[in-house]
């Protein structure tokens, strides 16, 4: 699908020609180690020739923005080419470092100590040991773009509630979020995806925003895919970020409420009940459960067009509520201290960076928790509200998921028997 030119087109262009330059330089520190260990004499043709095509690609889409047109998967096939011939090149470079810190502390000797000050040779060890370390992260990536996007998992929890009312012992939601349609490639795997959903037989499915990247025409192809869901008592939406299409140059005011407006509507053709700054309940035995959702609140400079005290005015203070929030900055800024309790809030947006290690009971961590110290799983706090995190459905700008696999969440809502 071609796209219209992004409001963000000039600061697009200056990003590939920075990556471009860091690019060169890590290349000509890098190469040392395979022209070490390789010594053949096409050595040097397969690995600038790499290097020649890199920047010859990343030139012609930096011209092809400037046009006006660029197709999303050029430039998502650009996002992914930088990282994974830039991130085991960083890791080779480290034992390359530490290496020359060393030769160049015997040169310095020798010439100190009046011996011949000839600079040490490279040792193949040390270039054998940073290949080896970089084929890690190089092995890593090709799965995260091979297969890692589409390796969906369910993760269940089981939340206990004193308060929770007795009709709903045992409820269950199934959590989506950020689907990040425009991204997709492969309807048959994003079926499968969807129909793990709808297996779990949840009381009702979440999706907690950014169904596209920027156009409500990215989730056209895909509309019958997710009618494929189904719930038990429904399913319900919110927006995201990127949904309201702020980050893209429409042709006027008008065109960007159209766009918005046909977004709206594919959700309802989705079978999806959109929730903007408003709430709905369930009800059994007389007894009710509510849940509320948001517009998309985040800090600046992602937009606050969430207003949670609107959302939550049809909703008895002491009722029990689920909100849905796009942003888990949402939580900490309004949420765990209103007056309302919300018991539990279910979020996304982080994508948990795409990008982490997870070993569960030992280590869970992602470089996106540098920007958000919530992104991804459980965050109980001590009176009993809870946000929960989801890692994504989709993926964006780089076409792949290493070591965050894209999330179906699973919660029973359990009453906890009072002490």
């Amino acid at each position: 699908m071609a796209l219209l030119l992004s409001i963000h087109t000039d600061i697009m262009i200056f990003r590939i020609f920075f990556t471009l330059g860091f690019m060169l330089a890590i290349d000509l520190y890098a190469y040392q180690a395979f022209k070490t260990v390789f010594r053949s004499s096409a050595t040097p043709y397969v690995y600038w020739g790499i290097t020649i095509a890199y920047v010859v690609f990343s030139i012609t889409l930096a011209a092809m923005m400037t046009s006006g047109k660029v197709e999303y998967r050029y430039l998502s096939l650009l996002m992914g080419a930088s990282i994974l011939l830039a991130v085991p090149k960083l890791i080779a470079i480290g034992p390359l470092l530490i290496e020359d810190v060393v030769r160049l502390g015997q040169y310095i000797f020798r010439g100190v100590t009046t011996q011949p000050t000839v600079m040490p040779e490279r040792r193949a060890f040390i270039s054998k040991l940073a290949l080896g370390l970089a084929a890690i992260p190089f092995l890593g990536i090709i799965d995260g773009i091979w297969k890692g996007r589409y390796r969906y998992r369910v993760i269940s929890h089981t939340l206990e509630y004193e308060d929770l009312p007795d009709a709903f012992d045992g409820f269950t939601i199934a959590q989506i979020s950020d689907i990040h349609s425009g991204s997709f490639d492969n309807t048959a795997k994003v079926q499968y995806g969807v129909d793990m959903v709808t297996e779990l037989g949840a009381d009702c499915i979440v999706f907690t925003g950014d169904m596209v990247n920027n156009t409500a025409s990215e989730a056209e192809p895909w509309i019958p895919v997710f009618q494929r869901l189904k719930a038990k008592s429904g399913i319900f939406s919110i927006l995201g970020n990127h949904d309201y299409g702020d980050y893209w140059r429409f042709p006027s005011p008008e065109a960007k409420v159209a766009n918005m407006d046909r977004l709206k509507e594919i959700h309802t053709e989705m079978g999806m009940d959109l929730l903007l700054n408003d709430s709905r309940y369930f009800e059994r035995n007389g007894e009710r459960l509510y849940l509320a959702g948001v517009e998309n609140w985040g800090l600046p400079p992602f937009p606050q067009y969430g207003d949670l005290n609107t959302a939550l005015e049809q909703i008895p203070e002491d009722a029990f509520t689920v909100l849905l929030s796009h942003d888990p900055s949402h939580f900490d800024a309004e949420v765990k201290q209103h007056l309302n309790k919300i018991h539990l809030t279910l979020s996304g947006h982080t994508h948990g960076m795409q990008f982490g290690i997870e070993i569960p009971g030992w280590i869970k961590w992602s470089p996106v928790k540098f920007k958000y110290p919530k992104w991804a799983g459980l965050y109980p706090e001590q009176d009993g509200r809870i946000l929960h995190v989801n890692r994504g459905f989709g993926f964006l700008a780089f076409p792949g998921r290493v070591g965050m696999w894209p999330e179906i969440t699973h919660i029973t809502l359990k009453k906890k028997a009072a002490v």
